[in-house]
């Protein structure tokens, strides 16, 4: 989902088949009519109207790559699922997760193109560019999110043996600790969809400053107040700096915690790796915002989120209870 939307090329295939579109455009009749197909919608109108043939197949690479990539998923979900449970090799319990897991990525596709109808429809009362739904875009990646870290958790329950840890009350601590960081890394995550869904990330690129202020002037500007949440782009950028400042500092804190309580080396292999992650991610956060969000950078800042959320993931698979 990132390069899509970084490089707005996101609304350039304007339907959607399972198995037809599998087979790009190959003549120069083909991507001509490809061409006059994605002239019909907004985005072109609007925002593209002097675009060549040339500059098109750019982007619509672009999201056809995204595309495949997700049936590749897909497919390297449900052939080994289906091979598993044939030769009766997954247990009942594992079942379950993998009807689980299958049926997320069904519903994943099925939720990206509900989100790219999102910014095919006409408006003509808007004087906005035109984009996806920032409330669809977030449900999209809220759901790859959740596909991915029940997919990482499943994979560490398998691989990784439980600790045997005294249930001390400094544990107990630590485990909730633990589960409240990675719930606001997710939920930080999250937000990062409606940055980008807003491109909230170019009104203010200064730090820590929002311009020459700390609380900018424009932070409640929509009416009603609940509003600017979700649609202001200053609030939006705003909430989103709270939010990582907020996990880096959770993160910092369960850190110097973790270091009263012995532990094994590999789950303070996990401690240390999630604080290491946080602070690159934080740098990369930064950055991009003060260089004006380029692409390369912004992929990469996130990309940081999802190693960052992996690292939480893998520290709370190693405070586990060990079941009696």
């Amino acid at each position: 989902m990132v390069t899509p939307r970084l490089t707005e090329s996101g609304l350039s295939m304007v339907d959607w088949h399972l198995v037809k579109e599998m087979k790009p455009p190959r003549t120069q009749q083909e991507w001509e009519a490809e061409f006059q197909k994605y002239q019909q919608f907004p985005e072109f109108k609007i925002l593209n109207h002097d675009m060549t043939l040339t500059e098109f197949k750019f982007i619509w690479y672009m999201e056809y790559s995204h595309r495949m990539w997700g049936r590749v998923v897909g497919l390297a979900y449900v052939l080994p699922a289906a091979y598993f449970w044939r030769k009766g090799w997954l247990s009942r319990p594992m079942k379950g997760c993998v009807l689980a897991l299958c049926g997320l990525v069904c519903f994943q596709g099925l939720l990206g193109w509900y989100m790219v109808k999102s910014g095919l429809e006409e408006k003509p009362d808007s004087y906005d560019i035109p984009r996806v739904s920032q409330y669809r875009l977030a449900a999209h990646l809220g759901s790859a999110l959740v596909l991915y870290s029940a997919s990482l958790w499943t994979g560490l329950s398998v691989l990784l043996p439980r600790h045997k840890l005294p249930e001390t009350h400094q544990v107990l601590r630590l485990r909730q600790f633990a589960h409240g960081t990675t719930a606001l890394i997710f939920l930080t995550a999250l937000s990062g969809a409606f940055v980008a869904g807003l491109d909230a990330g170019l009104v203010y690129n200064s730090f820590p400053k929002m311009g020459e202020r700390w609380i900018p002037d424009d932070l409640l500007a929509f009416s009603p107040v609940l509003r600017n949440i979700f649609e202001n782009p200053t609030t939006v950028q705003f909430d989103h700096r709270i939010l990582g400042i907020a996990s880096a500092t959770a993160v910092t804190a369960l850190y110097l915690f973790s270091r009263k309580i012995p532990l094994p080396r590999r789950t303070r292999m996990a401690v240390t790796s999630l604080l290491t992650v946080a602070c690159m991610q934080v740098g990369l956060g930064i950055s991009t915002l003060l260089l004006y969000v380029p692409t390369p950078l912004a992929a990469t800042h996130q990309s940081g989120s999802l190693a960052l959320l992996s690292m939480a993931l893998w520290l709370m698979s190693e405070l586990r209870r060990v079941p009696k």
